[in-house]
């Protein structure tokens, strides 16, 4: 790789890095004006909230989103450090682990636990699974990342050893 194509690379990095804050501060705080400081200000004021809000029930809601927030956050950070000129395969391996880890929490919550602690919160009826492709997609390919996360920190481990070696 020329010393120019590093150089695109890291911006690039950078770029990605800052991409990812923004989406993450953008979004995080639309989620949190939404469901949690619009209705809390409008109850304060006395006046009416114009959906039915449960402070229990949005939290409950945010679940999913947060975990995915939290991996984007996880990939811009390690873009960041890629963008100063660290090594891959460390920065690789905690991302992969961390992203992955999101990523499934995130997609177990929007299939498993949102449906049933709603359910329960609210006393309404309902099935115990929400099929819900997109978080059920998420969770696998958290998963998938998690377990490559971790064959590749073993790898690592065994090269480290084999380098002591020679």
């Amino acid at each position: 790789m020329s010393h120019d194509d590093l150089a695109r690379f890291r911006a690039r990095c950078r770029q990605f890095q800052l991409l990812a804050r923004f989406m993450v501060i953008s979004v995080g705080s639309l989620l949190a004006l939404m469901h949690l400081i619009l209705p809390l200000w409008l109850r304060i004021r006395g006046d009416a909230v114009p959906y039915a809000w449960d402070i229990a029930s949005s939290v409950v809601w945010v679940m999913p989103a947060a975990c995915y927030l939290a991996a984007v956050w996880m990939i811009g950070r390690a873009m960041g450090q890629l963008s100063k000129g660290r090594l891959i395969q460390p920065i690789l391996v905690v991302a992969l682990r961390n992203v992955g880890l999101a990523l499934g929490v995130g997609g177990v919550l929007s299939v498993f636990v949102v449906t049933n602690l709603t359910r329960i919160i609210e006393g309404s009826q309902g099935g115990w699974l929400h099929f819900d492709v997109s978080g059920m997609t998420l969770g696998m390919i958290g998963g998938a990342l998690f377990l490559l996360g971790r064959v590749l920190g073993q790898a690592a481990d065994v090269q480290a050893e084999l380098d002591e070696m020679i």
